[in-house]
């Protein structure tokens, strides 16, 4: 599995994760949104790289000529519901692409004895397709693991990529060995999950700065 961690170079990325980490800017529930928006934008670009292009002929006003275009549209999984304002992102760079919405919870406890439901999978078919698999906070990746498990009742895809915008080593270390990722992009991977499995620095539950918080 390659990595692709964006904050490793100066860009705008950082600057839209400090906006999304300051506690003071997170009041601000459209811009937390609008920010993990806008490094999605980043990631979706620095994934479309390695994606399969053709060329095709396009006429101009001016003149006729030719251009790369997407040989095929990938799948652009997500888990409910914090991966919302991130799949918003990749819509709007991948626009042709089908989806695939899965709903996923975790139960509140401590990073040993954490537990993984998956009640939902709304999906095309995925047999020998690109699937991008979504997630903004990569904790455990437990929730990512079964999310992908499940995806198979769909057809095996013939590459994975997973995308998120805040990763702890020990959920990247747990896709890495339970599922078959060409590339992980990530804005950040941070030091660490405290006792309650979350993620150290990292910007708190993104699903409730983004949309309110929920009843247990």
């Amino acid at each position: 599995m390659k990595i692709k961690n964006l904050s490793q170079s100066q860009s705008l990325v950082n600057h839209y994760l400090v906006q999304l980490r300051d506690i003071n800017q997170q009041k601000d529930r459209m811009r937390f949104r609008e920010n993990i928006k806008r490094i999605s934008y980043c990631i979706a670009y620095e994934l479309s790289k390695q994606l399969a292009y053709s060329e095709e002929d396009v006429t101009s006003p001016l003149a006729q000529t030719k251009g790369d275009v997407l040989s095929e549209q990938p799948v652009i999984a997500l888990v409910l519901r914090a991966g919302l304002a991130m799949h918003n992102g990749f819509l709007d760079m991948f626009d042709m692409a089908d989806h695939c919405f899965i709903s996923a919870y975790r139960e509140e406890g401590s990073k040993e004895n954490i537990k993984v439901h998956v009640d939902y999978l709304a999906s095309t078919d995925l047999t020998d397709r690109t699937v991008i698999l979504i997630d903004p906070m990569l904790a455990t990746g437990s929730s990512l693991v079964l999310g992908y498990q499940a995806l198979l009742k769909k057809g095996t895809p013939k590459t994975i990529y997973v995308a998120s915008i805040v990763a702890a080593p020990e959920g990247v270390e747990m896709i890495k060995e339970n599922i078959p990722i060409d590339t992980f992009f990530t804005a950040s991977i941070d030091k660490e999950l405290n006792d309650q499995a979350y993620i150290v620095p990292g910007l708190g539950d993104a699903g409730d700065l983004a949309y309110g918080h929920k009843l247990s």
